[in-house]
């Protein structure tokens, strides 16, 4: 009887222990979403984030601290790879608006890699980064699909809360292969698939405008409007260029 009770007693405690450990990894991959929200504002359509503090807590501080200070204004999606991702341009090199010296020094900071379980699925916000494990800066990947390869190797910090609707707009875009890279293919060798302009919901930044995919406005009604089309690709542009310098004067 004895010995009965002693084997009950033990398949009881490994019972127990799985049901931790798989409560504790689903915890892991699912981690809990702060209350803070940034939207990517683009020609497709708005993309809203939620973020992971719990798991990367110095990469989402980095990510916060870049769209506080206006650094992703005027960048873009250089990279749209249908079902695996699409990845934003870091913004040294993809942001077309003029720069001051503190935004400079910020976007070109690096962060170590806060690699986790949580798993790349749709929807998720994976940092970008080089060989270097710790060489994440401004660039960053949405999934599109499933990417288990990339699990333990890139460092999540949040999700897509809303806006699936306009990454599957961003799918359909051309493109073309460049080595390993499916890069955007529009209006010549450009490769800016979509301009953004991101803003808090929960914080005052300067009022988000439309954004407009550079030389390609997806109405049939413009179709009469082929020669006005260069003056108000022009217009846009410069008035990027003047909110950009209006707002790093008055919210610096």
């Amino acid at each position: 009887m004895r010995i009965f009770l002693l084997l009950l007693y033990k398949c009881c405690l490994l019972i127990f222990l799985l049901i931790s450990v798989s409560n504790s990894n689903a915890i892991e991959e699912d981690p809990q979403l702060s209350s803070a929200r940034v939207v990517f504002q683009t020609n497709y359509g708005d993309i809203e984030f939620g973020f992971y503090p719990s798991v990367a807590p110095i990469t989402v501080d980095h990510i916060f601290k870049l769209v506080r200070l206006g650094c992703y204004n005027t960048n873009h999606f250089f990279r749209v790879d249908k079902g695996f991702v699409a990845q934003v341009a870091d913004v040294v090199n993809g942001r077309s608006a003029p720069w001051n010296d503190y935004q400079s020094r910020e976007a070109r900071k690096t962060i170590v890699g806060e690699f986790s379980d949580v798993k790349h699925v749709r929807g998720i916000l994976s940092m970008g980064r080089h060989a270097d494990p710790n060489s994440g800066g401004s660039s960053f990947s949405i999934l599109l699909g499933n990417a288990p390869h990339l699990d333990r190797q890139y460092a999540i910090f949040g999700k897509v809360t809303k806006g699936d609707e306009t990454l599957q707009k961003l799918e359909q875009l051309p493109t073309r292969r460049e080595g390993i890279f499916v890069m955007g293919h529009l209006h010549g060798n450009s490769s800016r698939l979509a301009w953004f302009w991101p803003y808090f919901l929960s914080s005052y930044v300067l009022s988000p405008l439309p954004m407009f995919l550079d030389g390609l406005l997806l109405d049939s009604e413009m179709e009469s409007c082929e020669k006005e089309r260069p003056i108000l690709r022009r217009r846009l542009a410069a008035s990027f260029v003047e909110i950009e310098r209006q707002r790093m004067k008055c919210f610096p």
